[in-house]
């Protein structure tokens, strides 16, 4: 069988010897994963021991791309990432929009796996499948955007580079990879990558695979490309997700000071419409995108101008879940934390855990307090700061707010908003019960982009006293489209361009890769990556226990008495609620009541083969 779009093979490279050797990866492999993120998972699946140090040689980091990268395929120049997470324990993957998943398919292979840990801090030159080192001491302190800088005006500018910044090199664990000034944020890859001494990763090559039907795939990329710029996208042209503040703050839904509340008093000074007002500088497109959803603001209160990208999942973060009202402390924070290398998300809810520890009178001295203050800008960014470089508090900080809140105790764990270790998105789940479920089982913890099980709760699909097996079923869905979108790696802001998103894409599919995929293959597809994520993490030491959210969203006592979480007109979030929804959910899966992965359903590709 002839595969066109992939080269069929990934490489491994030991950091500790350089030496590299070829795998080869099979049309059984992507008929079961796709390539992207179900590759990357499906490498690290067959490559990382059970039970690794996520910080140690043996847990490999991995780079992978998609058939789709390099074909012109709108919005599919994404790279995927995949680690054992050093904030969960459980798998971790990332995406970005990058150049370098044009690079990376380049060299002749689809992904790249390194293992070891190099002798000095160093730079991985991969330059069309030929591998070295090159020294990077010199560069450790830089932020990624100058040490992608520094690279290329060494190497050259046909190199694209993954960099990462203080807080990678200071194994914080939400650290992230940055890439042309997208950053793969979540689930700490990018400490992975300092734990192996890596500044930088800089990729060339000028080996592209064939596609199965270049006319014919010219014409379908130019009427997607068309059809991208319709009004399903138009949200994302004209003010990106930062709309998404003032929407989520009316339905209550808006999470405020560690969740303690759905709405902030707040909200229109930091809202996509204030923003675009008052600080809106211009809007980008990301790698091979027709849409152009990123837009950049700048500050405008005298000071140091700054300017940055900023999207509602960091506006949330670090604006409403701290109680900080002013954009302009926002926009200083989202920068700091793009220069530090961190996940927004993460450092914004570690923060806000930090500021209700203050006002529930405990003391972080002991941990180089004092705790920051909900609505203090100033220390909101000062504790950013502490943190991408492990300095008084923020050392405690850097661990996240699972192992923060076990190290200080105190009943500190109550208020520790996170699932897996993972903090949660910009979301309140006690309105969002399909949400709710979805973030509870993700395979990487809370995460809005591992599933959209929100649209259901928005939409009229579900009311608010749905049984559990609808929800089960909505949860499943949305989660396998996901998977799918992101191993094709296609932007999901285009989910709704597609009328039937797996036959669409299929017939892509077939154009690039020759193969005749059907939309039922693709589905089958979405569904194998999730299990070969779950099948991870129960090598892992997942266990049933981890699919919850904090007691807070249960309405359980958080410390301040029972929570709230009853939703307007809706039946309460309480554990037994989630607990049912759990059982519908692993019954639709198709898994075993303790919701493990059984050995009859879903194996898919483990070794180099399908296993049965």
């Amino acid at each position: 069988m002839i595969l066109r779009g992939v080269h069929g093979r990934a490489l491994r490279i030991d950091l500790a010897t350089g030496e590299t050797d070829v795998l080869p990866l099979t049309g059984a492999d992507f008929a079961a994963v796709v390539g992207g993120a179900g590759l990357a998972s499906l490498l690290l699946l067959r490559h990382c021991p059970p039970g690794a140090d996520p910080l140690g040689p043996d847990n490999p980091l991995v780079f992978a791309a998609s058939p789709f990268v390099g074909t012109g395929i709108t919005t599919a120049a994404k790279i995927a990432l995949a680690a054992r997470s050093p904030q969960t324990g459980m798998i971790g993957d990332s995406l970005s929009s990058s150049y370098l998943a044009l690079a990376l398919k380049r060299t002749g292979y689809d992904a790249l796996v390194l293992t070891g840990q190099a002798r000095a801090w160093s730079t991985l030159v991969v330059d069309s499948g030929a591998v070295r080192l090159e020294p990077a001491a010199d560069l450790l302190g830089l932020d990624p955007a100058a040490t992608s800088d520094a690279v290329r005006a060494r190497l050259g500018t046909g190199y694209r580079v993954a960099a990462i910044g203080p807080a990678g090199e200071h194994g914080v664990v939400y650290a992230a990879v940055a890439n042309d000034g997208r950053l793969a944020g979540r689930t700490g890859t990018g400490a992975v990558m300092g734990s192996k001494r890596l500044k930088a990763v800089a990729v060339r090559g000028n080996t592209l695979p064939r596609v199965a039907d270049p006319k014919g795939l010219a014409k379908a990329a130019r009427a997607l490309g068309e059809k991208s710029l319709g009004p399903q996208t138009a949200k994302y042209r004209e003010l990106g997700t930062a709309a998404n503040v003032a929407f989520f703050d009316r339905m209550g839904t808006l999470p405020t000071r560690n969740f303690q509340a759905g709405s902030f008093a707040g909200a229109a000074a930091i809202s996509g419409e204030t923003l675009l007002l008052e600080h809106r500088t211009d809007r980008h497109a990301c790698a091979g995108c027709t849409v152009g959803c990123e837009h950049r603001y700048t500050t405008t209160d005298g000071g140091a101008a700054t300017e940055t990208r900023l999207e509602y999942e960091t506006l949330f973060a670090l604006g409403s879940l701290c109680g900080v009202a002013d954009p302009n402390a926002v926009l200083r924070a989202a920068a700091l934390c793009d220069r530090l290398g961190i996940d927004a998300i993460s450092a914004g809810a570690t923060v806000a855990w930090a500021m209700e520890c203050g006002e529930r009178g405990i003391d972080l001295s002991p941990w180089g307090g004092p705790a920051p203050a909900f609505g203090d800008a100033a220390a909101l960014l000062e504790t950013l700061e502490a943190i991408g470089h492990r300095r008084g508090l923020g050392d405690l900080l850097a661990e996240g707010t699972r192992r923060a809140s076990e190290t200080v105790g105190q009943g500190s764990d109550r208020w520790a908003m996170h699932v897996k270790g993972l903090e949660l998105p910009g979301y309140d789940p006690r309105k969002l019960q399909t949400m709710a479920l979805g973030l509870a089982v993700a395979t990487r913890g809370a995460c809005h982009n591992r599933s959209s099980a929100y649209e259901a709760d928005f939409s009229d699909a579900l009311d608010p006293n749905a049984e559990a097996r609808a929800r089960a079923a909505a949860a499943v869905a949305a989660e396998d489209q996901a998977a799918l979108l992101d191993s094709l790696t296609v932007c999901k802001f285009l989910r709704h361009v597609f009328v039937d998103l797996p036959e669409e894409t299929a017939a892509l599919h077939r154009l690039v890769t020759g193969q005749e995929t059907t939309g039922d293959d693709l589905r089958r597809a979405g569904a194998e990556i999730t299990g070969v994520k779950k099948r991870f993490n129960e090598r892992m030491g997942w266990t049933r226990a981890l699919d919850t959210l904090p007691p807070r969203l249960l309405g359980e006592d958080d410390g301040a008495g029972p929570g709230v979480a009853a939703p307007a007109g809706g039946s309460p979030l309480t554990r037994a609620r989630l607990e049912t929804m759990v059982d519908a959910y692993y019954a639709a899966r198709g898994w075993g009541a303790d919701g493990r992965v059984e050995e009859s359903r879903g194996r898919g590709v483990e070794e180099n083969g399908v296993v049965r």
